[in-house]
């Protein structure tokens, strides 16, 4: 159902790097939950009605607040499209994330009341009746909501959309909620106890960590976030695969919104060459990057020595320090300034995000008496830059089987 919808109704939709083909998926999934949460409003209400059950039209409220959701998140996806103004240089993507963090409040606010009412259940405990009307339309709704969280999540994958995962996360909240509330009748009916409050205090709190998880996603790419590994191998290995570059260092990607990406790089190349050569590299690489990568690059050229042997040695000695006293730790920018009494080695350091002022001062103790027992000429100008590269997680058990196998 879900690839019959995309293939029909959403024009070139493997093109999901292009903004209006990611609006148009927007568009699908939020028209879809309107008219499938309108629907179930409109369905348990008559029934609630006709059975005079509070629980019932309570749910079908609850429903017509999540058509409330995915018309928020139609409004934010078609106001994220809009094109860039003078106003808004980068465009206006970020108003996709805006929108899901008032979703993941939304989700919240469920959690909550659910909690509220659950207390309230246990404080007060009221007899539950039994109608097979109510349950068969609880069931039809979970059935609806199963659906469309499951199809919320899988294209909000497939263009990296937060918004559609927060709708996603609410559907499946509400799929809990209900099926607790069924659950709980079912369980009375056979048995005669009343559990109800007790397990949906529970889901209660599921529901709003939930919602927590939501927002927290939401505000970091807001606030502004590590580069993804998996993005800097990217655009590292585009930018080093260019004749004329040796090497690439201090990758900073700024998200303007899913795919409106910015970012600065610094590019290594031979000091020995003319510097409009390497300049016309550079420019040809930034021109290349925003159609080939979708972000606009700005690169800062760093001459580095490439035929001084005793640069060169000094510099694999430090290397080789650094291999021994921390294989996590890179250099760069390594010049040296050779004199006869001493050779001043100045480089910057690069260390993990979590090294702390004293791990640093260690480390760079550490390097500098080790150089100095190498060639006592050595004199050590380091400065140490904090790595901008998110931590790669470890691979599952099972991944690294598979790998095996293959």
């Amino acid at each position: 159902m879900t690839e019959f919808l995309v293939r029909h109704l959403i024009k070139d939709y493997e093109q999901t790097d292009q903004v209006s083909v990611r609006t148009a998926y927007g568009v699908l999934t939020s028209t879809t939950g309107v008219i499938c949460n309108f629907l179930l409003f409109l369905l348990k209400a008559g029934v609630g009605l006709v059975l005079g059950s509070v629980s019932v039209l309570a749910d079908a409220f609850n429903n017509l607040s999540d058509a409330g959701a995915s018309v928020i998140g139609l409004v934010g996806m078609r106001m994220a499209s809009k094109p860039a103004d003078k106003d808004h240089p980068f465009g206006h993507g970020r108003i996709e994330y805006i929108a899901a963090l008032i979703v993941a409040f939304l989700v919240m606010q469920v959690g909550f009341l659910f909690l509220k009412e659950s207390i309230t259940k246990i404080r007060h405990p009221e007899a539950l009746k039994f109608q097979t009307g109510s349950v068969v339309i609880l069931l039809i709704s979970i059935g609806v909501k199963l659906w469309l969280g499951g199809f919320n999540r899988k294209l909000g994958k497939r263009i990296g959309s937060k918004v559609m995962q927060a709708t996603a996360t609410d559907a499946f909240g509400d799929v809990l909620i209900t099926t607790v509330t069924v659950v709980s009748v079912l369980f009375f009916r056979f048995t005669g106890w009343n559990v109800d409050g007790y397990v949906g205090v529970g889901v209660s709190f599921f529901v709003m960590w939930a919602g927590i998880g939501i927002a927290r996603e939401t505000i970091e790419p807001l606030i502004g976030e590590p580069v993804d590994p998996q993005e800097y191998k990217r655009i590292t290995t585009f930018v080093e695969g260019y004749p004329g570059i040796l090497g690439s260092h201090d990758l900073i990607v700024h998200h303007y919104g899913p795919g409106r990406n910015m970012a600065s790089i610094h590019a290594e190349v031979p000091n020995h060459v003319g510097i409009e050569e390497s300049h016309e590299i550079i420019d040809r690489i930034e021109r290349d990057a925003i159609k080939k990568l979708g972000v606009f690059l700005v690169i800062h050229m760093d001459p580095i020595e490439t035929q001084n042997v005793r640069v060169l040695e000094a510099k694999r000695k430090v290397e080789e320090v650094l291999d021994a006293v921390d294989p996590g730790v890179a250099i760069h920018d390594f010049r040296m300034v050779d004199g006869k009494e001493q050779a001043n080695l100045i480089f910057d350091m690069v260390v993990p995000y979590e090294y702390d002022g004293k791990k640093q001062e260690q480390l760079k103790r550490a390097v500098i008496k080790l150089l100095r027992m190498a060639d006592p000429r050595y004199q050590c100008v380091i400065t140490v830059e904090k790595s901008f590269v998110a931590a790669e997680e470890p691979q599952k058990k099972e991944d690294v089987d598979q790998k095996d196998d293959r």
